[in-house]
C-alpha cells in the first residue's frame, strides 16, 4: 500500500507525469526547456504537474471539481504527496482562489481541497491570505490560448499588508494553456516575491 491508497498495480497504472519541460510541464521526448518556454519568457520559475490528464485523472479531477467527490479528492492528495515529496519545499503553498461568486456556487474549492492535505502530509505552510481573485471571469474550458490571457488580465490581486515569502508555490488542479497560473504568478512577481513555481495535479498535453 502506497501514500496514496492504491495498491500497487493500480498506482503504476496511474498516467504519471513522464519526462517534461521544466518550465511548463509539458510532456517531451527529451530532456530540456520546450520550444515555447525556449523562445518567451514565464513568471513562473518552474512547472511540476503529477500526472497527465488522462484516464482515469479525466474522471477523477472532474468528479471532484463538479461532483464533490472527495473520496477521489483524498486518494489525488496522497498520489501528490507522494509525487512531490522530494521537490525543494516553499515557503507557502497557495492554492489558486476561486473569485467569490464561483465559491458560493459551488459550495467549495477544489484546489484547495488537494492543496490543504498535500501542505500537512509535506509540512509546507498553506496560505489562503496572500492571493485573492478580484475579478470573476467567464470559464476558460472553451477559449483559445489568447482568449484565455485576455480573460485574466487583472483577474488576481496580492496581499500586501503581511510580509510576503520569498518562495511561493501556485498549486491548481489542472493546467491547460498556463493563463491562470501565469496570471497568478505576474502578480505575485510584481508585488516582490522572488521565486513563483507551480505545482499541478495534472498537465493537459
Amino acid at each position: 500500500m502506497h501514500g496514496c491508497d492504491l495498491c500497487a498495480g493500480c498506482r503504476a497504472a496511474l498516467p504519471w507525469s513522464p519526462r517534461a519541460c521544466p518550465r511548463c510541464a509539458l510532456p517531451l521526448a527529451q530532456s530540456g526547456d520546450c520550444v515555447d518556454c525556449a523562445t518567451t519568457a514565464s513568471p513562473l520559475d518552474a512547472v511540476h504537474a503529477a500526472f497527465a490528464y488522462a484516464f482515469p485523472l479525466d474522471v477523477l479531477l472532474p468528479r471532484l471539481k463538479f461532483h464533490a467527490d472527495f473520496a477521489a479528492g483524498r486518494v489525488l492528495a496522497g498520489c501528490l504527496a507522494e509525487r512531490f515529496a522530494a521537490l525543494p519545499r516553499p515557503e507557502a503553498l497557495l492554492p489558486l482562489p476561486l473569485h467569490r461568486s464561483r465559491l458560493r456556487q459551488r459550495g467549495y474549492d477544489q484546489a484547495l481541497e488537494l492543496a490543504r492535505p498535500l501542505a500537512r502530509a509535506l509540512g509546507v505552510p498553506l496560505r489562503t491570505d496572500l492571493l485573492q481573485r478580484r475579478r470573476a471571469t467567464v470559464a476558460q474550458t472553451r477559449l483559445d490560448a489568447d482568449a484565455r490571457r485576455r480573460n485574466l488580465q487583472g483577474a488576481f490581486a496580492v496581499c500586501t499588508h503581511v510580509p510576503l515569502p520569498a518562495h511561493v508555490v501556485l498549486f491548481d488542479d489542472v493546467m491547460t494553456t498556463g493563463a491562470t497560473l501565469h496570471a497568478a504568478a505576474a502578480a505575485l512577481r510584481a508585488a516582490g516575491v522572488a521565486r513563483v513555481e507551480a505545482w499541478v495535479c495534472a498537465r493537459v498535453a
